[in-house]
């Protein structure tokens, strides 16, 4: 079930939202529990059971690290947990690619088990082996309550695509946290921002992308053109989710932590992953780049640590191998910068946001390729390295019609709508004409969805492949 969907916007969110407000403190997780399993297997209701296995692990390791906390047995715990799971998530994630990786170093034709992919499984993953791993490191006490763990990992605001929460970061917000009419209603205006963005902006820069995939017409212009463009869908496609993510844990309590901050005014490619999903970020950087000794380690180690994690980052992703060349290119553009050119992007700003914007859109290509194959044709179109045209009727065309759409998008992925307002707040009768407009313009803004949505109109969300 989709946020930017009819069903949930007009039956599943509205009956939620009622039924957690009417009963009784003590029940209110019931509500959130049954409703996100009821959530999750809308679309996939075989794995609900998968869930519920992994949950059931999870609360029975963090019990049973914490009984036996500053011992061996502790530490075996807690390696079982990280196996328990990660086998679980390769299973399902991975093992037909390594089937297929193993056929072509062997000649073999092992046949694929054709498995399907459990939705959100990468990040409910991340936040049971979090849980277990800060009960392990004394960072967190283990959850007595089975109720309150199961409601944390499978909360559907933020099952399917995050941010990845900590438990340590909602722990008391599970049994104490606080509602109001102020925070529900913040929670409502970060939800409409949130799903604007991802069914104004994205949805409609997606339309450019796949058109292009289809294109007899292509050109270098094209080829520009459908990259930018989806550099911008997928970043209004996740952090609008992340916002409607956000905005709902608001309307039900919970302060979950940003997952974006306008990573495109970056300056450099450690800034622009500082602030591009930063919830992932923190997670490989606390659990996987700490652990391997991070930068307090030989030089030698510490470039190989950085390539471990990032080749990690590009497998999270998913099996294929343009996403593992996705994690091993940034992760070689940012030891680059560590070693030579970080101070100088730095004290350079127009450079670097040059550089940035480029380097985003060869990644994104990279990471949006369906195979190698169709990379080297984009890589090739985009370079002139190829038999096209620089410009086409059809490149005209869709320039033309996505020209406003695209110039809306450049501005709002970064602070200047927000910084705006935020100066003519500072004028009393500016601030208070604002105030009287803010509501026409959320519900303006939803109506707008609304008609689009009824419309029938192209709704994909792009993190459902992670």
């Amino acid at each position: 079930m989709l946020f930017s969907s009819i069903p949930f916007l007009f039956y599943f969110l509205p009956i939620v939202v009622v039924l957690y407000f009417i009963v009784p403190r003590s029940f209110k997780n019931v509500v959130l529990l049954v409703s996100s399993l009821f959530f999750y297997g809308w679309g996939e209701p075989r794995y609900v059971i998968l869930m519920i296995i992994s949950i059931l692990a999870g609360y029975f390791f963090g019990l049973s690290i914490e009984k036996n906390l500053n011992s061996k047995k502790a530490k075996i715990l807690v390696i079982l947990s990280v196996i328990f799971n990660l086998l679980i998530l390769g299973y399902f994630k991975y093992v037909d690619f390594f089937i297929d990786s193993f056929n072509c170093l062997s000649g073999l034709s092992i046949p694929f088990l054709k498995v399907s992919l459990p939705v959100g499984i990468s990040f409910y993953t991340f936040q049971i082996l979090s849980y277990t791993i800060d009960v392990y490191r004394g960072h967190t006490k283990a959850q007595q309550n089975i109720i309150s763990l199961a409601t944390y990992i499978c909360m559907f605001p933020q099952l399917i695509a995050g941010p990845i929460v900590r438990y340590a970061d909602i722990e008391h917000q599970l049994t104490d946290r606080t509602h109001s009419f102020t925070k529900a209603g913040e929670g409502i205006k970060r939800f409409v921002i949130g799903l604007t963005k991802k069914v104004l902006l994205a949805n409609l820069l997606g339309e450019v992308v796949s058109k292009y995939a289809v294109t007899t017409d292509i050109s270098m212009l094209y080829s520009w053109l459908s990259a930018f463009c989806y550099s911008l869908q997928i970043y209004f496609d996740f952090s609008g989710y992340s916002d409607m993510a956000i905005g709902l844990g608001k309307i039900f309590g919970f302060d979950f932590l940003e997952n974006f901050n306008y990573p495109f005014i970056a300056k450099t490619v450690t800034e622009f992953w500082r602030r591009w999903h930063m919830s992932l970020g923190q997670w490989f950087r606390d659990y996987l780049y700490i652990p391997l000794g991070g930068n307090r380690v030989s030089k030698v180690r510490w470039l190989v640590n950085i390539f471990i994690v990032w080749f990690a980052t590009g497998f999270w992703h998913g099996a294929s191998y343009n996403f593992i060349i996705w994690g091993l290119f940034y992760g070689f553009l940012l030891i680059i910068e560590k070693l030579y050119t970080f101070r100088y992007l730095d004290n350079h700003p127009f450079i670097g946001h040059i550089y940035i914007i480029l380097i985003t859109l060869f990644g994104f290509v990279l990471f949006n390729a369906a195979d190698l194959s169709s990379l080297g044709i984009q890589l090739s179109n985009m370079l002139g390295l190829s038999d096209i045209p620089f410009i086409s009727y059809e490149t005209i065309y869709y320039l033309r019609s996505y020209v406003v759409i695209i110039v809306i998008s450049i501005a709002a992925s970064t602070p200047l709508f927000k910084n705006i307002i935020s100066k003519l707040k500072e004028n009393k009768v500016a601030k208070l004409i604002l105030d009287i407009l803010e509501p026409f313009v959320y519900i303006s803004l939803f109506i707008l969805v609304i008609s689009y949505l009824v419309d029938g109109s192209f709704n994909p969300f792009l993190y459902f492949r992670f």
